[in-house]
């Protein structure tokens, strides 16, 4: 905010393909300069800038949740769901202390999978049924149930339930985040309502309710796509219930942040 706007119409204008490029490895290249570059040359900047850049994720993490309740493409409420991740993982780099850093670390690969997965579930749909308005789906749980039961759980980890991998990253940047501005972090309880309130209702009006009376027909996954959604499904049960797996890759990088915060 107010430098958001890009990366919401880029999803939606871009095939499945690029939409998960863009949210598994493009948006993580800024988080890797993040923590190569302001972690290692400029840690001083980092310290006396930290909570002016907390100030600005904490704005735009509650504008992009609210701009997602108010979307009736599917495909948008995801991008902006995706921009309102990338921002509450900034709150957790910037809180200058291990949890929060660790939390941030460990939500890179939460929000890979999980936005991948949701958009891929997406372009599932929009290939068999040209539409990604809200208004043309209802109760694909009927004809749809092997896809809506994976589509389910992406949704739970979207809001960080409990035993999904972004439950790990998000608890742990909240924790940190105590230690820099408890009222703040109290307040971001707010844009997590929102978060909820528009991945529920999504998957409600797309899976539940009447069925429509012009689409009639449906076909459930493939093999190739019930491959692929597995995958996606496999790694975020894992992670979410065996964290420590990805936590043994981090303690290099963290003890260089440690002695960074020892020096200053």
């Amino acid at each position: 905010m107010p430098f958001h706007v890009w990366l919401p119409e880029a999803h939606v204008e871009a095939p499945t393909v690029g939409s998960v490029i863009l949210a598994s490895i493009i948006l993580k290249i800024a988080v890797y300069a993040f923590l190569r570059f302001l972690f290692g040359f400029y840690f001083s900047i980092f310290i006396d800038l930290g909570f002016f850049v907390i100030m600005i994720a904490f704005i735009s993490f509650l504008f992009a949740s609210l701009m997602a309740v108010v979307q009736v493409d599917i495909k948008k409420i995801i991008a902006y769901n995706s921009d309102a991740h990338m921002n509450f993982l900034l709150l957790g780099l910037f809180s200058q202390n291990i949890l929060g850093v660790t939390g941030a670390f460990y939500m890179l690969f939460g929000h890979a999978l999980t936005s991948s997965a949701l958009f891929f579930g997406i372009g599932l749909l929009y290939e068999r049924y040209k539409t990604r308005l809200l208004f043309y789906y209802g109760s694909l749980t009927t004809f749809m149930p092997v896809f809506s039961f994976f589509y389910f759980v992406f949704v739970l980890s979207n809001f960080a339930f409990p035993l999904t991998i972004n439950f790990v990253g998000e608890f742990l940047i909240g924790v940190g985040g105590v230690f820099v501005s408890p009222s703040l972090y109290f307040i971001n309880f707010l844009p997590f309502i929102v978060c909820l309130f528009y991945s529920l209702n999504l998957y409600v009006r797309v899976f539940l309710g009447s069925i429509p009376f012009f689409l009639r027909f449906y076909s459930d996954l493939s093999r190739l796509e019930f491959f692929v959604l597995g995958v996606f499904f496999f790694f975020i049960v894992f992670y979410g219930i065996f964290p420590g797996t990805l936590f043994s890759y981090m303690y290099l990088f963290f003890e260089k942040f440690a002695v960074c915060l020892l020096i200053s």
